[in-house]
């Protein structure tokens, strides 16, 4: 399992098997993609950039909820908080807990991002150094934006994190909102918790997610089994090897001392594949609704890759009404087909369709 558990494990792991797709099937010349959702926008940003360096150009990027820099959290690092800002006004604006009669949600949003990136994160810069009037003004600000009440945001001093909001933001109907997807509801123990006891999103879909595979290969495999099918493998987190040095040639900014990785950060090594060629394009798909790898963040990371000007209109980004599994709002489902179908045409020009 080590051979395969880790950022640079699983990298050539799938590089092996692309390698081997493409020569089997004969597909050299054909236009090359790819897709991948959650984790696999990390390994997908990594990839990308491996398979290039080894001779393979690849046509385009779909990153599907990223996270392509896994930092540590610790006190001061407050980019977290920062991160997070506009996905509870998305989840706030979607619950109405913030007064939106006649204003548009995206204008809402564009101002809730400018103020993440300015106000707010000048007065979490001043630590408890922060006058208490603008102490005052920063938290009635964010309860406008957020649907929390003033006094609960000073008790957690400005600074909210996803488990706390789920929680807080229904407590006045005893209610939580999901992780992957807030716009599914649960109910806990009890209403007096700080964080929720579970994730409804995650239980509202297990149970079909397991049926389905099981259904697919039963009835068109024609394959049976007595194990257990887990979506997410047990252990597989806690052992997974977060260093990761293949790849890009852009620092890194969890590099420690010594030259030793913490942390894996594969925004550069998707920005150095980019260079390298200049006519690969990237689509960022987005759940205005996930608290797992929130939109605002994705942002951050791919506006912080240091491109060249001419090269940053090769990132395309899109936002849909729903969560971390974006397919799960049929609505959002047809949209993003229609998205992606506009992608692959403007990623490969001059290319005709032939069926194979």
């Amino acid at each position: 399992m080590r051979d395969f558990a880790g950022v640079d494990q699983d990298v050539r792991a799938f590089q092996k098997f692309i390698y081997r797709f493409v020569n089997v099937n004969h597909r050299w010349n054909s236009p090359k993609f790819l897709f991948g959702e959650s984790y696999g926008t990390t390994r997908s940003a990594a990839l990308v950039d491996a398979l290039q360096n080894s001779g393979m150009s690849m046509n385009g990027v779909i990153l599907l909820s990223s996270i392509l820099n896994y930092f540590v959290q610790a006190p001061g690092l407050d980019s977290v908080f920062v991160g997070y800002l506009p996905s509870y006004a998305a989840i706030a604006w979607q619950y109405e807990k913030v007064p939106h009669k006649e204003k548009d949600q995206k204008a809402f949003l564009d101002e809730v991002r400018a103020y993440a990136r300015g106000p707010y994160t000048e007065a979490l810069a001043q630590g408890h150094n922060l006058p208490q009037a603008q102490l005052e003004a920063t938290a009635a600000k964010l309860a406008s934006y957020t649907g929390l009440s003033v006094q609960y945001i000073k008790e957690a001093n400005l600074r909210i994190s996803p488990a706390r909001f789920r929680k807080e933001l229904l407590r006045d109907q005893r209610a939580i909102v999901g992780r992957y997807d807030a716009r599914f509801e649960g109910t806990d123990v009890d209403a007096a918790g700080e964080t929720p006891g579970y994730d409804p999103s995650d239980a509202g879909i297990q149970g079909a997610f397991v049926a389905a595979l099981h259904d697919y290969l039963d009835h068109e495999l024609k394959y049976t089994s007595d194990e257990t099918y887990y979506p997410s493998g047990p252990g597989i987190n806690q052992m997974w090897d977060h260093t990761h040095r293949l790849g890009s040639a852009a620092p890194n900014p969890n590099q420690g001392q010594g030259g030793g990785m913490r942390d894996a950060y594969v925004a550069g090594d998707l920005a150095d594949a980019m260079r390298k060629n200049p006519r690969l394009r990237v689509l960022s798909l987005n759940g205005l609704f996930d608290l797992a790898t929130p939109f605002f963040v994705t942002e951050y990371d791919l506006a912080h890759i240091e491109l060249e000007p001419k090269l940053r209109s090769n990132i395309d980004f899109t936002y849909y009404p729903s969560g971390h599994m974006v397919y799960l709002n049929v609505d959002a489902l047809k949209q993003l087909k229609t998205d992606l179908a506009t992608f692959y045409t403007k990623a490969t020009p001059g290319v005709e369709s032939k069926p194979d």
